[in-house]
C-alpha cells in the first residue's frame, strides 16, 4: 500500500512507472527498446571479440574502445532489463538498495565513459602531434592506468550520491518514482528532508564532468588541428584527420544527448514528462548502439575482420 503524500516514511522499496503518461503503450514500446538493447549487446560484445582475436588491434585506441564497450554494456544492462520487465510484466517494484545501486552504476559509469573519451583524446594528441613517442608514451601499462584513473574518478565523484541519500534523506513522502530508472534528481525530489546539499552536489558534479572534460577534449583537438594544418599536402591532412573521425563521432554521440537531456531537465519545464523520460533512456542507449557501428564502419581492421568472418560463415553454409 502506498503511503499518503503528506506522511513521511522509510520505504523498503520504490515503484518505477516506466514511461509516465505512456503506460498504455508499454507493450508496443518494448519492441523498439528490446531491439535497441539487443543491438547494443551484440555490437559491443562483437567489438570486444574483434579486439581480442585481431592482434593488429592491440593498440591504445582499441584498448580504450574495449573499455567503452564494457562501460556501454554496464550502462545499458543496468537499466534496460528492468525497463523491459516493467513493459512486459508491470514489474516496477525495486528495493531501496537496488535503486541506489542502479543510481550509482548509471551516474558512475557515465562519468567513467567521459573520462575514457578524455583519455582517447590524449591518445590522438600524442599519435598526431608526437608520433615518434606514441608507442613509448601510451604503453599497455599507461593505458591500463588511465582506464583505472577514469574508474576511480567515477567512483569518487558519484559514490557520495547514494551515501548522502542513505545518511541524510531516510524519509520519503512517496514511493512512486515517475521514471523508468532511479535517476538521482527524481529520487531526491521524493525525500522529506532538506535535499539542497544533494541537489547542489549532483548538479555541480554533472556540470564539472561535462564542462571540464569537454573543454579538455576541445583543447586537445585544437592542438591536433594546428599540427595537421602544418602538414605539407591536403592528402596528408585528410588522412591524419581521418584517424580522429571515429573518436569525434563517438564524442558527439555521447555528449550531445546528455547535453540536450540535461538542458531539458533543468529548463524545459513545459516539456511533457514522457519526453523527459524517453530522452533520459535514449542517452543511455544511443552511445551503446552507435559506438560499435561507428568504429566498425570507420576502422579498416575491424571492418575487414567482420567481412572475413561473414564470408567464412557463408561458405560453411
Amino acid at each position: 500500500m502506498l503511503p499518503s503524500h503528506n506522511v513521511c516514511s522509510i520505504p523498503s522499496s520504490f515503484q518505477l512507472t516506466g514511461i509516465p503518461g505512456l503506460e498504455s503503450l508499454h507493450m508496443w514500446l518494448s519492441i523498439p527498446f528490446g531491439a535497441m538493447y539487443l543491438v547494443a549487446v551484440v555490437g559491443n560484445v562483437t567489438i570486444l571479440a574483434m579486439v581480442k582475436v585481431e592482434h593488429s588491434l592491440h593498440q591504445p585506441m582499441y584498448f580504450f574502445l574495449c573499455m567503452l564497450a564494457v562501460i556501454d554494456l554496464v550502462l545499458s544492462t543496468s537499466t534496460m532489463p528492468k525497463l523491459l520487465g516493467i513493459f512486459w510484466f508491470g514489474a516496477g517494484d525495486i528495493g531501496l538498495d537496488a535503486c541506489l545501486a542502479q543510481m550509482f552504476l548509471i551516474h558512475c559509469f557515465a562519468t567513467v565513459e567521459s573520462g575514457i573519451f578524455l583519455a582517447m583524446a590524449f591518445d590522438r594528441y600524442v599519435a598526431i602531434c608526437n608520433p615518434l613517442r606514441h608507442t613509448t608514451v601510451l604503453t599497455h601499462n599507461v593505458v591500463g592506468h588511465l582506464g583505472l584513473a577514469a574508474l576511480l574518478r567515477g567512483v569518487l565523484y558519484i559514490g557520495p550520491l547514494p551515501l548522502m541519500i542513505c545518511l541524510r534523506l531516510p524519509l520519503y513522502k512517496a514511493r512512486v518514482i515517475s521514471h523508468s530508472y532511479c535517476e538521482h534528481m527524481v529520487v531526491v525530489t521524493l525525500a522529506c528532508g532538506d535535499s539542497r546539499v544533494n541537489t547542489v552536489y549532483g548538479l555541480n558534479i554533472g556540470f564539472l564532468v561535462l564542462i571540464l572534460d569537454s573543454m579538455a577534449i576541445a583543447a586537445s583537438y585544437v592542438m591536433i588541428f594546428r599540427a595537421v594544418m602544418g602538414l605539407a599536402t591536403p592528402e596528408a591532412r585528410l588522412k591524419t584527420l581521418g584517424t580522429c573521425g571515429s573518436h569525434i563521432c563517438a564524442i558527439l554521440i555521447f555528449y550531445v544527448p546528455i547535453a540536450i537531456s540535461s538542458l531539458i531537465h533543468r529548463f524545459g519545464h513545459q516539456v511533457p514528462p514522457p519526453i523527459h523520460t524517453l530522452l533520459a533512456n535514449f542517452y543511455l542507449l544511443i552511445p551503446p548502439i552507435l559506438n560499435p557501428i561507428v568504429y566498425a564502419v570507420r576502422t579498416k581492421q575491424i571492418r575487414e575482420r567482420l567481412l572475413q568472418i561473414l564470408k567464412t560463415e557463408t561458405k560453411i553454409k
